[in-house]
């Protein structure tokens, strides 16, 4: 089978988790209002996305190899559909957060088999295509909340997004079975395919453990902005919904640019220069967005922390994945629990910190992560550098 349909089959898949992962941050101001959910709540409801995400990438990088991959990303994408429609009907708070676990240990599942398909399929330029994979990650959180306004001038309700991404997945589900009736070849690889890998040796390399403490610092600054800026513009700053919506949609927009384009700079600065580079250009964006309090200034501070946020993630992981090539479900699974650690902590503590002293003085969380970002990133590329030379 050629490389075109499952590339192009987990290209789509990642553009609707895009979508899908920033919604419940967009949606939340109307969550909490019609299920009356407090500040600190709302963080649990965070925790417990996260906590499904964890359990979903540690089952996931140890388990996805004993099955085809094509045929299980298509059972997931119909068991998410029936999940988010679920959500879409619910009226108790037990309910939403019995949802959400499931959704995040789904979605986790989804990206670790992602990540292993495309590293699989284009081993030989495995940062670019990785890159492109994440570009299309970053274009449907680009989209979604441009989705949220376009559908609320209908209908002002958030179960509608809900239900319109659960319809999209039932075509991504058909398109996904459809190629696991072809045979898929994917080259490079010894014979771990069929049998569980091991977090076990993956940890005993210093370079991995600098790889899982920059991928929590990621998670936590990506979803510390992600789930809390548009409550915080809305709340601390004199903004309404939709007009903070419409600023962080350039956070998202710096996010499709960089991992659009960072691996034309590759070749130029080498991937570890260019992931010291990004990180400073992301504390720097996270930074103005706490300092600013103006449109302009928000809006850039947002653009500046998705330019130098965007490229990090494929470039952490592709780094990784050419270390130790044999492990990368694995590899990948453990960069999904970390992150999911990290968004664990910006969304509780964010949420605990703002029921104690408002959200705007909480949100200071997000300089303070991006600084544990910027450490963990330069002692990643110093490991990285030692461990290929």
């Amino acid at each position: 089978m050629s490389r075109f349909h499952p590339t192009a089959m987990i290209f789509g898949g990642f553009f609707l988790l895009g979508i899908l992962i920033i919604l419940w941050g967009i949606l939340l101001p109307d969550l909490s209002r019609e299920l009356q959910l407090e500040p600190a709540q709302s963080g649990w409801f965070f925790m417990t996305m996260a906590l499904g995400t964890i359990s979903g990438a540690f089952i996931g990088g140890k388990y996805v190899q004993k099955f085809e991959f094509l045929r299980l990303f298509a059972v997931l994408a119909l068991m998410e559909t029936l999940i988010l429609l679920a959500i879409s009907l619910l009226q108790q708070r037990w309910q939403l957060f019995a949802g959400i676990f499931l959704f995040g240990l789904l979605a986790s599942v989804m990206f670790t088999i992602g990540h292993t398909l495309i590293a699989r399929l284009h081993a030989s330029k495995r940062a670019k295509m990785m890159g492109l994979m994440d570009f299309m990650f970053s274009l449907g959180t680009l989209a979604a909340p441009f989705l949220v306004v376009v559908l609320y001038w209908w209908q002002e309700d958030w179960r509608w997004p809900v239900r319109l991404m659960a319809l999209s997945l039932v075509g991504l589900a058909a398109y996904a079975f459809w190629l696991s009736r072809q045979q898929l070849e994917l080259a490079g690889y010894s014979d771990t395919v069929r049998r569980s890998l091991s977090y076990r040796a993956v940890l005993k390399k210093p370079v991995f453990w600098a790889l899982a403490f920059a991928m929590f610092g990621y998670g936590a600054v990506e979803w510390g902005n992600g789930n809390w800026f548009v409550s915080y513009a809305s709340a601390a700053l004199p903004f309404d919904t939709e007009q903070a919506r419409l600023i962080f949609a350039f956070f998202t927009g710096g996010m499709v640019i960089s991992r659009l384009g960072f691996a034309w700079f590759i070749p130029l600065l080498g991937s570890k220069k260019l992931l010291r580079l990004l990180v400073l250009l992301m504390a720097s964006g996270a930074l103005l967005v706490k300092t600013m309090d103006s449109a302009t200034a928000l809006a850039l501070g947002n653009l500046l922390l998705g330019l130098g946020l965007g490229g990090v993630y494929p470039l952490l992981l592709s780094t990784a994945m050419d270390l130790d090539a044999d492990n990368g479900p694995v590899l990948s699974g453990l960069s999904n629990i970390a992150g999911s650690l990290g968004c664990q902590l910006a969304g509780l503590g964010t949420g605990l910190w703002a029921q104690q002293a408002g959200i705007g003085q909480a949100f200071w969380m997000l300089p303070l992560l991006a600084v544990w970002l910027l450490g963990s990133v330069w002692w990643f590329s110093r490991l990285a550098i030692r461990a290929a030379g």
